[in-house]
């Protein structure tokens, strides 16, 4: 019976080459798509999962009521861990550890070598108990115990010593947001992290160090992250319930805990007003949606040119019938067919994955493959047989229905249904297309608003650093002499990355009206003289910090956002109370964007700080930046001996924050460039066989005098309609769906006409061009050649 089918394939293939190979090519190309979107998102959704306790370890979170709505966030009271060990019996075992980012720029090196770059993280002395990466050496009990211990990664280990018995060895590591030196012995090595794992670092150091700063001992801290693991048995909302008072037993009312599965903060990061409204998880959605949508078309395709081609088929079903074949018979043959197609089809798209597989991961920043474990064979299977038997069953179905009186005779003529059917399908495949194209353009159009947008400040040439060795101590020297290097504009300094890293504060706010019961958060900031100048700020009122009004310790620059929330009046030269401390305005900044365009701009302060800055920032002159920053590493090794100026661009930093968006765009281009491509072939095949099928018709219309522009017409017109109809079921749609993904940005562009009517004539003008092939083909054929049998 296989080889009957086979035999049966190979015939068609012969009789009717142009429909199976588009046939062939169209699911092949949906497939392979759908492959590569497959893996993609079975790697994102297996993502932290890796840990032992996965099912029972959790992130504590915060949801803080302020007067502008509730703010979450990751960071807790660095006691937390402990005081939930002590108090909370559902607790296995908790830890505290620092945010990635803080320790994310640190430098290692060994007694005679050459500092390097490595992330680091402040860790408690259970890390590796609640967290699966497994020693190669040490002892997970005592590794991070002692101020002087450190954990290295096995590639950190390779690096500085060239091999992982490292144990005992000395070491040091730098930051510049910490003082001096850190001397360390080496008391383990963890193996690297796996790749679906979100969280990269080469150095574990205890938390120990960070308790020694007395403002993480407070509850009213929220710098470090908790994590716990609950004992087996214990019900996670149950004790959800249990600490989202906790914090108002340690002094903080406004402050409520939670947890979230410790997997879901990969792809669950959103949350707006306590809510928690997607993230990662939108694109995974999305692209789900795209790899189902590619796949029906080509399915499409299949069914649509199947029925078509049906009346080939009909003495083969006719002859088929009369000798006995029952219509189950040929429903399973038929069905048999398409699932040995897709079967085919199938191996032509692994073939595909493999060679478009590296470029995929290029654009993705993945290392997927192709691993033909027991999950992906049963995952191949089953895309067989869904495939296999969408497309074939509504093709089944039509040709074992033939009447075997009416097949024999040739004379089947076409139904209304069948009709019918057939334009729904294509209707139905380019309203699909038409939906991928207006997301393209919106998509396009957003990306090019938020890179070209002035986000408030110039962020051109501009680089910056952080400071260490010598240049730590002498910051206002460095400034004073930078600025003599030809190219350099200007150079300032501050205590932290401008894009993404202001911390924030609810600190003991005081001004005039200020109602008390009001919980304020601000975003913060230190800088020094030349920072607003630097880059290029504007100020809405007032002016910035400058030497040649003395000292301004005491002073203080507002942006809008913060001058709204305190609802000041003329606020220059108010006084602002700050811990304690009392402030002057001196300065209002017009609002700048410090975050990505997805947030609006929150309420920030400056302080003049000028002995606590920790990075600086230097304008270059635009058309010199090769030259200049040639030279300004030369003055920098001059300054500051033994030390490499290691630095970044800030346009290249705020382009960072929209890589995600980036990977979107050029992925929706090219898949929804090739839904368009496989509907196109579908309608290339229906046109063909339409011609075929109304070949009498358009001899007799040629005899009677009919032109060529005329039976081109004619049957581009049958067309044309479902086409139409297409476009006007899909730009609402459209609409809908692209207004959804651009409310997640809190600026965004407004939804222009022209990229629905540029999609909708763009779908028409390719369904056009796709079916005019055809119709002149068949409008220059000879009548007499038509009309020879009658």
């Amino acid at each position: 019976m296989f080889q009957h089918h086979l035999l049966l394939i190979y015939r068609n293939f012969k009789r009717y080459k142009s429909s199976f190979l588009i046939n062939l090519f169209g699911l092949s190309a949906g497939l392979c798509c759908a492959l590569m979107i497959y893996l993609w998102v079975t790697d994102e959704l297996k993502m932290d999962k890796f840990h032992a306790y996965n099912s029972r370890l959790f992130q504590v979170m915060e949801n803080e009521k302020t007067s502008i709505g509730i703010s979450t966030g990751d960071g807790t009271a660095g006691l937390l861990a402990e005081s939930f060990v002590k108090e909370m019996p559902e607790v296995a075992v908790a830890v505290t550890t620092s945010p990635t980012y803080w320790l994310e720029e640190s430098k290692v090196y060994t007694r005679n070598g050459r500092p390097i770059k490595a992330a680091g993280k402040f860790a408690g002395k259970d890390f590796f108990k609640v967290f699966s990466y497994p020693l190669i050496s040490g002892n997970i009990d005592q590794a991070l115990k002692g101020n002087n211990n450190i954990v290295i990664s096995e590639e950190l280990a390779k690096k500085l010593f060239h091999t992982t018995d490292v144990v005992g060895k000395e070491m040091a590591w730098i930051n510049s947001e910490l003082k001096g030196e850190n001397h360390v012995l080496i008391s383990g090595v963890f193996k690297n992290a796996p790749d679906n794992s979100s969280d990269h670092f080469d150095f574990l150091v205890t938390t120990e160090i960070l308790f020694k700063a007395s403002y993480y001992l407070k509850w009213g801290n929220r710098g470090p992250n908790t994590f716990v693991v609950l004992k087996d048995g214990a019900d996670p909302e149950q004790f959800g319930a249990k600490i989202k008072g906790y914090m108002a037993g340690k002094g903080h009312p406004y402050r409520e805990l939670f947890i979230r599965p410790y997997a879901d903060g990969y792809l669950y990061g959103k949350y707006e007003n306590g809510v928690m409204t997607g993230g990662r998880i939108d694109y995974v959605r999305l692209f789900s949606l795209i790899a189902v949508f590619i796949l029906v078309i080509a399915c499409i395709n299949f069914m649509n040119l199947s029925t078509a081609k049906a009346s080939r088929r009909m003495k083969e079903v006719g002859i088929k019938k009369v000798m006995g074949a029952s219509r189950k018979s040929l429903i399973l043959q038929y069905l048999s067919e398409s699932l040995m197609l897709t079967f085919l089809a199938l191996f032509l798209a692994l073939l595909g994955v493999e060679l478009f597989l590296p470029q995929f991961n290029l654009i993705t920043d993945k290392h997927l493959s192709l691993n033909f474990n027991g999950n992906m064979v049963l995952t191949l299977l089953g895309i067989i047989l869904f495939t296999g038997l969408l497309s074939g069953s509504y093709p089944a179905l039509y040709l074992s229905g033939f009447n075997p009186a009416a097949a024999l005779k040739g004379k089947l003529a076409s139904t209304m249904s069948e009709l019918w059917t057939r334009r729904g399908l294509v209707v139905f495949q380019f309203t699909l297309s038409v939906i991928l194209m207006v997301s393209v353009f919106v998509i396009y159009k957003q990306i090019e608003y938020v890179q070209t947008k002035s986000p408030g400040f110039k962020k051109d040439n501009v680089l910056y650093f952080e400071t260490e060795g010598r240049l730590k101590g002498n910051v206002n020297a460095f400034l004073s002499e930078v600025k003599k290097v030809p190219g350099v504009l200007n150079a300032a300094g501050m205590d932290r990355n401008l894009l993404g890293d202001l911390s924030s504060t609810t600190g003991d706010f005081n001004w005039e009206g200020r109602n008390p019961k009001e919980l304020v958060k601000f975003q913060k900031g230190s800088i020094g003289c030349g920072l607003v100048e630097t880059l290029g700020m504007t100020m809405a009122a007032g002016r910035s910090f400058s030497d040649q009004y003395g000292s301004d310790s005491s002073k203080i620059l507002i942006n809008e956002a913060g001058i709204k929330i305190t609802g000041l009046k003329n606020p220059v030269g108010k006084v602002f109370g700050l811990w304690g401390k009392d402030y002057q305005i001196i300065g209002v900044l017009k609002d700048f964007n410090f975050e990505s365009l997805h947030t609006e701009v929150k309420p920030m302060f400056f302080r003049f700080e000028p002995d606590n800055l920790t990075r600086i920032m230097i304008k270059i002159k635009a058309g010199t930046e090769k030259q200049t920053v040639a030279d300004l590493q030369k003055f920098y090794k001059s300054f500051n001996p033994g030390f490499v100026m290691d630095y970044k661009f800030l346009d290249q930093d705020f382009q960072a924050q929209y890589v995600s968006e980036n990977r979107v765009a050029v992925l929706s281009r090219y898949f929804s460039a090739l839904a368009v491509i496989i509907s196109c072939l579908g309608l290339f095949g229906l046109a063909a066989f339409t011609a075929e099928r109304r070949i009498k018709e358009i001899g007799i219309r040629k005899v009677l005098g009919a032109s060529e522009l005329n039976i081109v017409m004619i049957l581009s017109k049958d067309f044309t309609r479902p086409v139409i109809a297409a476009i006007v079921i899909a730009l609402p749609l459209s609409y809908i769906m692209t207004k959804y993904w651009l409310n997640t940005f809190a600026y965004r562009i407004e939804l222009q006409i022209w990229y629905f009517v540029a999609a909708g004539l763009l779908a028409l003008l390719i369904s056009w061009l796709t079916v005019a092939i055809q119709s002149i083909k068949a409008a220059n054929v000879d009548p007499i050649k038509c009309l020879k049998t009658e």
